[in-house]
């Protein structure tokens, strides 16, 4: 039951207080709900313990006839990312977290970035932000309160069998980080594709773990020692009987699917002065050709993003001033 709660607990989703008026629940509030009551100051209120990595994606184009988007042109963008383990606390043990994401930024021009955060579950145990507070508030009551919440949401049965046949990796560089929602691609005749996509690992070669509270973050300076460490960049497109704004269901294997290049890590730099620190990586930061669905938490994210934002950086001017 801890492993479940840890699982339900990760809050790169999280609600903006419009969605949820109805029920009184501001950003604030929420962001308060998983802070707790012992917040790590100057820290990423979700998935506060991670590394920042640099790379570059390589497009090989096939993507384009589906989106104006430059990025997926044929050609090399560079990024930076962070890789983090779910939860709070910036000392947490690697090993014991059961989410890993994985977030990139592309600045694409003067005028343009894109922002994007993944992590290894493929759906919401949820279909709206209003239901995911109630599923945080659940957590903080206890077990039973949580099996009676999944009693009462049968729409969780996706996140729970892959929650129940899921196996963390040894390392970063062998997970499958997954978009959870889907978003609309838009093209030169301006029609919309709605798609969702998966970051898959190229290799399958696991190295052996240290015991230390940093496993995998040192596996993965390890690694890239020895070269960059590759993703395939795949997407899903919807056909017309799924939900595009429906976060829950897990589209089926069958949907096509487009390879739309490799991305290649090259660094990783643990400092505090390190390149992605400053960056919120909100998923509604989106360049021209690739827009957002009607899906409720996706479009509930980016409030309560700026709430942690502003509050982790609030906490690092106050201590610079000091």
């Amino acid at each position: 039951m801890k492993t479940l709660i840890q699982f339900l607990s990760w809050s790169g989703l999280v609600l903006s207080a419009n969605l949820v008026a109805q029920e009184k629940v501001t950003a604030q509030q929420f962001v308060d709900l998983q802070e707790g009551n012992k917040p790590f100051a100057g820290f990423r209120r979700a998935h506060a313990k991670g590394a920042c990595i640099t790379g570059e994606f390589v497009s090989n184009g096939a993507l384009a006839p589906y989106t104006k988007a430059t990025l997926f042109e044929a050609g090399t963008t560079a990024f930076v990312g962070r890789f983090s383990i779910a939860g709070s606390n910036p000392t947490a043990p690697d090993l014991k977290a059961p989410v890993r994401s994985l977030a990139l930024s592309f600045n694409l021009s003067s005028t343009e970035q894109w922002r994007i955060a993944m992590n290894t579950p493929p759906a919401m145990a949820v279909t709206n932000a209003h239901d995911f507070y109630q599923q945080i508030v659940a957590i903080k009551q206890g077990p039973d309160a949580i099996k009676a919440f999944f009693n009462e949401h049968p729409e969780s049965k996706y996140f729970l069998n892959w929650k129940a046949s899921y196996t963390p990796s040894s390392s970063f560089a062998l997970e499958q980080y997954n978009s959870i929602n889907a978003f609309y691609l838009i093209d030169n005749q301006n029609n919309k594709h709605a798609v969702r996509w998966h970051v898959m690992p190229s290799d399958n070669t696991p190295n052996t773990l240290s015991n230390s509270d940093n496993a995998l973050f040192d596996e993965l300076a390890s690694r890239l020692a020895s070269g960059p460490v590759s993703f395939n960049w795949v997407f899903t497109l919807a056909s017309d009987g799924d939900d595009e704004t429906n976060p829950a269901v897990i589209w089926p294997s069958s949907r096509k699917q487009v390879s739309a290049g490799v991305l290649k890590i090259k660094t990783i730099d643990a400092s505090e002065g390190a390149r992605c620190h400053d960056i919120n990586f909100d998923p509604l930061t989106l360049p021209t050709g690739i827009v957002a669905t009607q899906d409720p938490i996706l479009n509930a994210r980016s409030a309560a993003y700026a709430e942690s934002y502003r509050r982790r950086a609030k906490e690092k001017l106050l201590e610079a001033l000091k």
